[in-house]
């Protein structure tokens, strides 16, 4: 549970406000190095306030994550009504347009947070829990793909969806180092050619 609700329209734009501003400080310092009080500076929020609607920072960081999580998945329209071939290679470029702005390539936030954080015991699995949040609606894509008779009946949707996903994880690994689009413009093309050789002729 990432700490309390709010219950009012006041209440739900001071925890907005406390979990942008602890994802925006946890993206560039990361969890070691966003402190409460830097959080509370960046949101305009008081202490009370912070620990009204989440008892300890373990929590604020669960927040963050379903956070990232929704921005993310906002970032990949398409992603929510994959039903051709067509509309994985429009999800593909979803992704690759952000990476395409004047600020990218830029790094996947949760792959920051595994980064520090996978070996965390309680907060691995809230990560993992992310990823496969977004994993599970490519694989309902290549579940609908299946039942309309485009993809083999033997493939596998969650084990290909896991493969798409570290193709993009680590193409967008790969781009955000080296400041080139190319790892992950070829990572996406890796991971669609690889869906689309399970295709059903």
């Amino acid at each position: 549970m990432d700490g309390q609700p709010a219950k009012t329209p006041r209440g739900r734009l001071t925890r907005d406000a406390i979990v942008d501003a602890a994802a925006e400080l946890m993206y560039v310092n990361g969890v070691a190095g966003t402190s409460v009080d830097k959080v509370l500076a960046a949101s305009g929020a008081g202490k009370s306030q912070m620990y009204h609607y989440f008892k300890n920072k373990e929590q604020l960081v669960e927040a963050v994550i379903a956070r990232f999580l929704e921005n993310i998945l906002g970032n990949q329209p398409t992603i929510f009504a994959l039903h051709s071939w067509a509309d994985f290679e429009q999800w593909s470029q979803e992704i690759l347009a952000i990476q395409t702005t004047p600020k990218g390539p830029i790094a996947c936030p949760l792959g920051n947070l595994a980064g520090e954080l996978g070996d965390d015991p309680k907060i691995a699995p809230l990560l993992d829990k992310a990823y496969r949040e977004w994993e599970s609606h490519l694989e309902s894509g290549l579940k609908s793909l299946r039942a309309q008779g485009k993809l083999a009946e033997d493939a596998d949707p969650a084990r290909l969806a896991q493969t798409a996903m570290a193709c993009v994880q680590g193409g967008l690994l790969m781009a955000h180092l080296r400041h080139d689009v190319t790892p992950i413009e070829d990572a996406l093309k890796l991971a669609l050619d690889h869906l689309r050789s399970h295709a059903r002729p």
